[in-house]
């Protein structure tokens, strides 16, 4: 029995829609922004209908135009550059998660996806590099540095609590 063309999409989105809205909404930092995003990745896949070697090369695609996305929209002239993030509390279950993208929401772009998929995708320093076209050794730093200054937050945030 054929198959509609659409079903795979279907289940594509189903599949890495959450991720894709979550990377949008750890740069953006606000809903409608990372739903634009999120619409814009899956009509290129939709629509340019690129050949995958497997799942994994699908989702680091999706990751990287995902992220490149985001970029744009933040160098746009009509981007405001406020940040919502009264929103971000919705999507995560656990609190400490909730909190703790708010601060990586605040961090400079550079170090958002790298901390994102490292410590909420799983992916290796190896595969973020492959997936964000940057040597090992830059991601290494820029998780390093992003470490660093997640630290300083979230320690001036317990000493303002305190």
């Amino acid at each position: 029995m054929p198959q509609w063309p659409g079903s795979s999409f279907s289940t594509k989105y189903k599949l890495y829609g959450d991720m894709v809205f979550k990377i949008a909404m750890v740069h953006l930092g606000n809903k409608d922004d990372a739903e634009e995003i999120m619409q814009e990745v899956f009509y290129k896949l939709l629509f340019k209908s690129p050949t995958f070697n497997n799942d994994g090369h699908e989702k680091a695609w999706l990751i990287k135009v995902t992220v490149n996305l985001c970029r744009d929209t933040l160098r746009s002239v009509w981007h405001k550059r406020v940040i919502k993030m009264e929103e971000i509390d919705h999507y995560y279950d656990d609190p400490t998660d909730s909190s703790i993208l708010k601060e990586i929401i605040n961090l400079p772009t550079k170090y958002k996806s790298v901390i994102y998929l490292y410590y909420f995708e799983d992916y290796s320093i190896k595969e973020i590099a492959q997936i964000l076209s940057c040597k090992e050794s830059a991601i290494k730093m820029r998780l390093q540095r992003g470490r660093q200054l997640l630290k300083l937050e979230l320690e001036g945030n317990e000493n303002e609590q305190l």
